[in-house]
């Protein structure tokens, strides 16, 4: 039976740089996650193109090896196919299944958690044809939407704040981009109405990141008030910090406590 071992040691390798190769970036880079949410899902997308991958390298090699035994060598001509093969299967599946960009209409369905994934996507899409102080700030608004996604979780559907959040996440932060965006490019940074189409969608947009600001920080007072009634309670049942240092603030229960101290002997 022939040796493969050197054919499948260079099929690995012609494996190994076709990864590296688009892994750093290859036709192109990818743009950084603007929060936690797309993050992770961008994360399972590639996570899926990786095992993809990785069963088509291993199909690569078990047909290179059946040929090899069946041909009795599949030489250099073979391991060049081989390789070929593999470097195209890299070629493919770091581009497929491609990230789902969710449309517009799709935004405010789902869970809070959903909803915040979806805005965030959506929002990474759109942030290329921004100018740079506007892609900042929704680069921003991506930390704040995960912040909120934190305080939405435990909240029920039905609570009153939810249609507000619903409606600033899913309607104004989009349509404010959707309108700058239909606007013909050559035309957004002239003069119109005391103000140019990017100095309102930055002015808007900081509206809005102070909005969404603005609510987490509401969503969350329950949450503090609630720690600081506990932090008290803690306070008073258990005692300050110097009541844990030392016993000289312990409450008076009206019980004398036994002398410890060793009896002198009296003088004689």
């Amino acid at each position: 039976m022939p040796d493969s071992t050197r054919e499948t040691d260079q099929i690995m390798r012609a494996a190994n740089l076709s990864l590296d190769a688009n892994r750093n970036g290859g036709v192109h880079r990818r743009a950084a996650s603007i929060g936690a949410g797309s993050a992770i899902a961008k994360r399972k997308v590639w996570m899926n193109r990786a095992k993809y991958f990785a069963g088509a390298v291993l199909t690569i090699m078990v047909s290179a090896s059946v040929a090899g035994i069946v041909l009795d060598g599949i030489g250099f001509t073979g391991v060049m196919m081989a390789a070929l093969a593999v470097m195209a299967a890299a070629f493919v599946f770091t581009k497929f299944p491609k990230i789902k960009i969710p449309k517009r209409s799709e935004l405010k369905q789902g869970n809070p958690k959903q909803m915040v994934t979806r805005v965030e996507l959506w929002l990474e899409n759109q942030r290329e044809g921004l100018p740079p102080i506007a892609a900042t700030i929704v680069e921003k608004m991506g930390g704040q939407l995960d912040a909120l996604a934190a305080q939405l979780e435990t909240m029920d559907e039905a609570h009153p704040a939810m249609s507000e959040v619903r409606e600033l996440v899913g309607d104004y932060i989009p349509e404010t981009i959707d309108n700058y965006r239909k606007i013909p490019a050559h035309l957004r940074s002239e003069e119109h109405a005391g103000g140019t189409a990017d100095d309102r969608l930055v002015e808007s947009l900081s509206k809005l990141s102070g909005e969404l600001d603005r609510v987490t920080r509401r969503l969350a007072e329950g949450a503090m008030d609630d720690l600081a009634v506990k932090s008290r309670y803690l306070d008073y049942r258990f005692g300050g910090d110097d009541l844990l240092e030392d016993g000289s603030g312990m409450p008076d229960t009206g019980v004398p406590l036994p002398d410890l101290t060793p009896a002198t002997k009296a003088k004689g």
